[in-house]
């Protein structure tokens, strides 16, 4: 049985769109049975890469919510297993840009949980994995999106910053202005740099394009108004 058909026999709801509802709620529950269940799936069938990019996806929005949550150990376990989901996809197919997206992305998760010396490794992979995905899909706003969270968490010193990831978030936005996800991003990286006011219109923006993002909401809660 070919894996995605499993996953649908198992119950897995294979949709984005699932996960982001999930990962908008900080609903660690679904995520993790999700995850457990794509997992299971893998195992009949190792080397199918829309599964494995399916295991990478939902790790990554694990990782995500772990972060949001201040869990950085259940952070880093779940962007370190979805990077090897993330790594064999990639190698069954390398010329799809999505796969080397997740990849980077989780990347900049790991960098975002780890401590410094092990952040720095992965700074550069994910920058150059998200550089190969906008290479392969420049007019992809999620890999602008996942760019400018690599420069977010990547210091200065070491080519990364809040300024550049502005510049790929406004880029994310002019590619797709409905992005909820690239507006909040945008958002904390003008609080960073203490623009609060303008970090406050696009946590809003955020809001209004998806009002059940729970993470935006607390951001709307800490930033000063001026």
């Amino acid at each position: 049985m070919p894996v995605l058909l499993l996953l649908l026999w198992l119950g897995v709801r294979l949709s984005a769109s699932e996960l982001e509802k999930a990962r908008d709620l900080q609903d660690r529950a679904s995520l993790d049975r999700i995850t457990a269940q794509i997992s299971m799936a893998l195992e009949k069938q190792p080397n199918d890469p829309a599964a494995l990019y399916q295991l990478a996806l939902a790790q990554s929005y694990v990782a995500e919510v772990a972060t949001e949550m201040r869990d950085k150990n259940q952070a880093r376990t779940a962007a370190e297993a979805g990077m090897k989901a993330a790594e064999r996809a990639v190698a069954l197919k390398p010329e799809n840009a999505e796969y080397h997206r997740i990849l980077g992305t989780l990347c900049g998760q790991e960098v975002a949980s780890a401590p410094t010396m092990v952040a720095l490794k992965y700074g550069r992979c994910a920058l150059d994995e998200v550089d190969k995905a906008v290479q392969l899909d420049p007019k992809s706003s999620l890999s602008r999106l996942s760019h400018g969270v690599g420069n977010y968490y990547l210091p200065p010193a070491f080519g990364g910053g809040a300024e550049l990831a502005i510049k790929d978030f406004q880029k994310a936005i002019e590619l797709d202005p409905k992005s909820a996800e690239a507006h909040l991003w945008l958002g904390l990286a003008l609080r960073k740099l203490n623009q609060n006011a303008e970090a406050r219109k696009e946590f809003q923006k955020s809001l209004e394009l998806n009002p059940v993002r729970v993470w935006a909401k607390q951001q709307i809660e800490k930033t000063p108004v001026q």
